[in-house]
C-alpha cells in the first residue's frame, strides 16, 4: 500500500517537473525585449513562446559584438548566446526552431553605445554582417529583392545609415528596421524595410489606466491598417513600466487593432496574456517559416482611404 502511494506521488511529482520544463506555445505576435540584467536572455525567451527578441549589441575586441550595455564581458557575445545557440536548434529541428513555430523568429539587434560615429558604426555592421554569413543555413535572406523566410529573420537598428549598406546588397541577410514614416516610400520598399517598429510613447499618450480615446484608437486602427496595405508588419515596443494591469489594457487594444508584435520586457506576462488573447493578423502580412514569398518591393499607389489620410497628418505634424 505504502509503495503505491510513494508511486502515485512520483508520478505526480514527474508530471508537474515536466509541465513546468516544458516550452509554451508558440506566440508569434510575442517579442522580448532584452533587459540590462538580461546575461542571457535567450533561453527564457524561447521557454516563454515568444517569437523575438531585440538584444541591444556593442562592438568589442576581435570582431565580436557584445550584448551591452556596460563594458564588453568574456563571453557574453551575440555569436555565442544568440546566433549559435538558435542556428544549433534549428539545425537539430530541422529547419525550425520549435514544431509549431508558424513565422520567422524575429531577431532585432540594436546597436548601442556612447560611440556614434560613421567608421565605428560600419565597423560594426561589418561585424554582424559577417557572423550572419557564417549562420546564412538559419536565416531569412533577400535576393535580388525577393524575400525568402529562415527560421530567423534579423533586423538592424541604431545604425543610420545601415539602409544604404543593405540596399547595395544583391544577398542579403539583414533587414532595416522602419517607422511609419516609411509606408509608401520608394527608397524604403518592404524588400528592405518588412516591418514598421515604434515605441508606443511616440505617437500616443494613453498608458491603459483609462480608456482609450475615441481619436487614438482611430488613429492606431488607421496607421496599421496603412502599414498593413503597404505590405509591412506591425511591431510596437516601448509601453508603459507601470502596473501590468494597465499595460494589459494597452495589450488587447493593439491586438484589437491588428497590431503584428507586441514587445514587452515583462516576458511571462505578455506570454500569458497572447495565449489567453491571440492575435491574428491579416493573411496578406503572414510569413510561414521555409516557404519563399513572392514580394519584390510593393510599388507605391496613392491611397486614400480615411485611415491613409489621418496617417499623412501624423506625419507632417
Amino acid at each position: 500500500m505504502a509503495n503505491d502511494v510513494m508511486s502515485v506521488a512520483a508520478g505526480a511529482l514527474t508530471a508537474r517537473v515536466a509541465a513546468v520544463c516544458r516550452p509554451a506555445p508558440y506566440q508569434p505576435s510575442g517579442h522580448a525585449l532584452a533587459g540590462a540584467d538580461d546575461a542571457d536572455p535567450l533561453p527564457d525567451v524561447l521557454r516563454s513562446g515568444l517569437a523575438g527578441l531585440t538584444v541591444p549589441v556593442l562592438p568589442g575586441p576581435h570582431g565580436e559584438l557584445f550584448i551591452g550595455p556596460g563594458a564588453p564581458q568574456p563571453g557574453r557575445t551575440l555569436r555565442r548566446l544568440v546566433l549559435g545557440p538558435l542556428l544549433a536548434r534549428a539545425r537539430s529541428r530541422g529547419g525550425r526552431l520549435r514544431p509549431d513555430q508558424t513565422v520567422p523568429f524575429r531577431l532585432v539587434v540594436e546597436f548601442i553605445g556612447p560611440s556614434r560615429d560613421a567608421q565605428t558604426l560600419l565597423r560594426a555592421y561589418r561585424m554582424l554582417e559577417q557572423q550572419l554569413r557564417d549562420h546564412a543555413p538559419l536565416l531569412s535572406r533577400c535576393v535580388d529583392g525577393k524575400l525568402e523566410p529562415g527560421a530567423v529573420t534579423v533586423a538592424v537598428a541604431g545604425i543610420v545609415d545601415v539602409r544604404e549598406l543593405l540596399t547595395a546588397e544583391r544577398h542579403r541577410y539583414a533587414f532595416a528596421d522602419g517607422t511609419f514614416d516609411d509606408i509608401g516610400s520608394r527608397s524604403a520598399p518592404a524588400s528592405l524595410v518588412p516591418m514598421i517598429s515604434e515605441p508606443w510613447s511616440r505617437r500616443f499618450g494613453w498608458d491603459g489606466l483609462e480608456p482609450i480615446t475615441a481619436e487614438e484608437r482611430h488613429l492606431l486602427h488607421a496607421m496599421v491598417r496603412a502599414a498593413h496595405e503597404d505590405g509591412r508588419t506591425v511591431r510596437i515596443s516601448g509601453l508603459s513600466s507601470g502596473a501590468r494591469s494597465a499595460r494589459r489594457a494597452v495589450w488587447t487594444e493593439l491586438g484589437l487593432a491588428g497590431v503584428d508584435v507586441l514587445a514587452d520586457a515583462d516576458h511571462a506576462g505578455l506570454a500569458r496574456h497572447l495565449r489567453r488573447h491571440p492575435v491574428r493578423p491579416p493573411a496578406a502580412v503572414r510569413t510561414s517559416v521555409g516557404k519563399p514569398i513572392r514580394t519584390s518591393a510593393p510599388a507605391p499607389r496613392a491611397v486614400v482611404s480615411d485611415e491613409a489620410i489621418a496617417l499623412r497628418r501624423v506625419n507632417s505634424a
